[in-house]
């Protein structure tokens, strides 16, 4: 049998899983027991699940969470810190991304905010969305640098593309006019079309103020606020239960 020239076809082909399947079965001394429509059917299903895999490392590479380990089934359900969990679990199914919704988590420092966020994003990931994770105040300074060597363009468009765009850490420095201007501009162009996940430590009541002009700040909570699914936690910093590597003790 044509075993190697099969193989390197399959790579030239770039059906790497297809490959690696076709070795590991043929090596399997119950292979001779398999119809060539079971063969098939198994290569086919390698090769898919090598293929989602890829997906998911690509979109999560791209994503850049920051808690990239982050996932809904390692929610701590258990800590009093008010996480509603009918709606988390509900938020978990991605619906929401789909319907272009938007997402509001507040909380005090330490509650779990970021990491609930990146864990709704891994989530989001796994199933098959395109998802960007990015801090305001780092946001907002990379803007700044983009319009001065030329990337504002490309930027700007990562931002209002993706199906999910996480905006971390919102507030409590009031925003200037370029800030100001810049969140307006992602806002209105993802307002409908996709969904938009903010997290702060300051109340929405609270948003209108750091947003400043009050113009600005009408425009843009009514395209965030109108259509989001809140979460809204209270409670002591959860890490102040973490334990420190080298002591064991609490910090």
């Amino acid at each position: 049998m044509l075993h190697h020239p099969t193989l390197d076809q399959l790579h030239e082909l770039r059906l790497a899983g297809m490959a690696a399947a076709f070795t590991e079965i043929q090596g399997n001394p119950q292979a001779e027991q398999l119809g060539h429509p079971e063969w098939l059917a198994l290569l086919l299903d390698r090769e898919a699940g090598e293929r989602q895999s890829r997906r998911l490392q690509y979109r999560l590479r791209n994503a850049r969470l920051r808690h990239s380990q982050a996932t809904i089934e390692d929610v701590d359900y258990r800590s009093p810190r008010g996480l509603d969990r009918s709606l988390f679990q509900q938020l978990s199914s991605g619906n929401w991304i789909a319907e272009k919704h938007n997402l509001i988590i507040v909380g005090p420092c330490g509650i779990g905010k970021s990491w609930l966020a990146c864990a709704l994003g891994q989530m989001a990931c796994r199933q098959d969305r395109s998802v960007l994770y990015k801090r305001l105040p780092r946001l907002f300074a990379e803007l700044e640098m983009g319009r001065g060597d030329g990337r504002y363009p490309r930027l700007f468009r990562a931002l209002t593309r993706t199906d999910l765009l996480i905006l971390d850490d919102w507030g409590p420095e009031r925003m200037n006019g370029d800030q100001r201007r810049d969140m307006l501009e992602i806002i209105e162009d993802r307002h409908g079309t996709a969904a938009t996940l903010v997290t702060s430590q300051l109340p929405v009541s609270s948003w209108h103020e750091v947003i400043g002009e009050p113009t600005f700040a009408d425009a843009i909570l009514d395209r965030i606020v109108h259509n989001a699914y809140r979460l809204e936690l209270n409670g002591e910093s959860l890490r102040k239960h973490q334990k420190r590597p080298d002591t064991g003790s609490p910090t």
